[in-house]
């Protein structure tokens, strides 16, 4: 390593005017310092910084434990005082298990929950594992005996099919070796996805699946990772019921954690903590954070039984399209996935379900070579009615099947699961008309 290298890690994050003042000063990355400016002096630790920050501002944690930026203008002085600790990440001891508690595995595949802030460049990077989660979230040890498992590092924008079928089957495993509970801990933007992928994957579950993320990282003051997880494996631990769920704020409040069935959640919002919502019915439970007390709130849930036998089913057809029609829509789109040998399309239609005449030949062709072409609404609330208007009527005469209240991800997911068991467009047509995982509501709220 030369000399700009020892320099440039030396002081990591800072570049130009600020790394030059830093290494006249001879100081390095966690030593102690004093900032004179402006006749006033500042003490503490020289903290990194992001590499993509300006080149005139020094990061100072001070002994309060605030961190401040000073501007490096004309007269400012730096000035070594003693040698510190280069920041480092170092996971705390491992809790003490109580082995009269139930099991529950955690499962880490990535995304906010399992992050911290990277200094280098001041992002969020996938770092902690589910391991490092246990440790960092000791009240865990009171609520169950943990098996902590890291299946991935992965943002939710890069999970797909394949990391489904490895995470069905790693839940099968963990479910066939003894645990009563299992917690993915998974980023959220596409946490609904996965949720209903497991809904269809998972058969027969003998305990809860739940799926829980956090809209701030852990290292944050107001992160919400630890109040989840905390609330997911207590719901896996104890909760009545035997699906798979998503556990998330209720409100930006502390106080209550939603439990949303896996097939009826969608993500609501960019950044609050309350941001998932079960769509057109209520959320199964929620749980108390003060107490971990858990109450369920609908009454068709599919109850625990700890003897059933679970068996999985995690095969996905990748080549089915969701497709949201939107005025100026291109129709040669539908030919595109006709050419490129796609075996389903669910379209998010307009209002009651609908699309323009101009999709209505290309739709015709795509049905006539074999594929299967479904309709949700891309309205949040309600049910598609495709009897209603003539356009609706039209489509069905050609052969768009309905797929009534589900939610569009969630169509687009169970068709790429229904295709991935059967070849039989009669037999998958069935398949999606079957209520499998609570897709379709029951009862609809007034």
């Amino acid at each position: 390593m030369n000399k700009g290298d020892i320099l440039a890690a030396a002081t990591s994050g800072y570049k130009g005017k600020a790394a030059k003042e830093l290494q006249r000063a001879a100081v390095s990355i966690g030593d102690n310092i004093t900032i004179t400016k402006g006749g006033k002096a500042y003490e503490g630790t020289l903290f990194p910084r992001s590499e993509y920050a300006d080149d005139t501002h020094v990061i100072l944690k001070l002994k309060n434990g605030y961190n401040l930026g000073i501007e490096l203008t004309e007269g400012t002085v730096i000035e070594f005082l003693s040698k510190g600790k280069k920041p480092e990440f170092v996971s705390p001891p491992h809790p003490k298990e109580k082995p009269e508690l139930p099991r529950v595995s955690i499962i880490s595949t990535g995304g906010t929950i399992a992050s911290r802030v990277d200094y280098r460049t001041g992002a969020v990077q996938p770092a902690l594992t589910a391991e490092d989660l246990y440790c960092f979230v000791p009240e865990l040890s009171n609520i169950a005996r943990i098996k902590a498992t890291v299946l991935s590092s992965e943002f939710s924008e890069n999970i797909g099919p394949k990391h489904w079928r490895e995470m069905a089957d790693t839940a099968f495993k963990e479910l066939k070796n003894g645990s009563e509970g299992i917690v993915f801990s998974h980023g959220t933007d596409t946490m609904g996805y996965t949720a209903a992928a497991l809904s269809f994957a998972l058969r027969d579950l003998p305990c809860p699946v739940v799926f829980v993320g956090s809209q701030r990282s852990s290292d944050r003051p107001s992160s919400d990772a630890a109040s989840n997880l905390m609330a997911a494996t207590a719901i896996a631990a104890k909760a009545p019921f035997a699906e798979v769920v998503v556990a998330m704020h209720e409100t930006n409040s502390d106080e209550y954690i939603s439990i949303h069935r896996g097939t009826r959640v969608r993500k609501c919002h960019t950044s609050r903590r309350d941001a998932f919502k079960t769509v057109d019915s209520k959320p199964l439970g929620r749980i108390d954070l003060k107490n971990l007390d858990l109450n369920v709130l609908d009454e068709t849930i599919r109850l625990r039984d700890q003897s059933r036998a679970p068996h999985v089913n995690a095969n996905f057809e990748e080549k089915v399209a969701l497709l949201k029609f939107h005025p100026n829509f291109n129709p040669e789109i539908i030919d595109w996935f006709k050419e490129k040998k796609y075996r389903g399309i669910v379209f998010e239609g307009t209002g009651l379900g609908h699309v323009n005449r101009a999709c209505f030949e290309p739709i015709k062709r795509a049905l006539d070579s074999g594929l299967l072409v479904g309709m949700t609404s891309q309205c949040i609330w309600g049910m598609i009615d495709m009897n209603v208007y003539e356009t609706g009527r039209d489509l069905l005469a050609m052969g768009v099947m309905p797929l009534g209240d589900m939610i569009s991800e969630t169509a687009y997911v169970k068709m790429m699961w229904v295709l991935g068991q059967t070849t039989d467009i009669v037999k998958a047509k069935g398949m999606m008309a079957t209520n499998m995982a609570g897709e379709f509501t029951q009862r609809r709220p007034l």
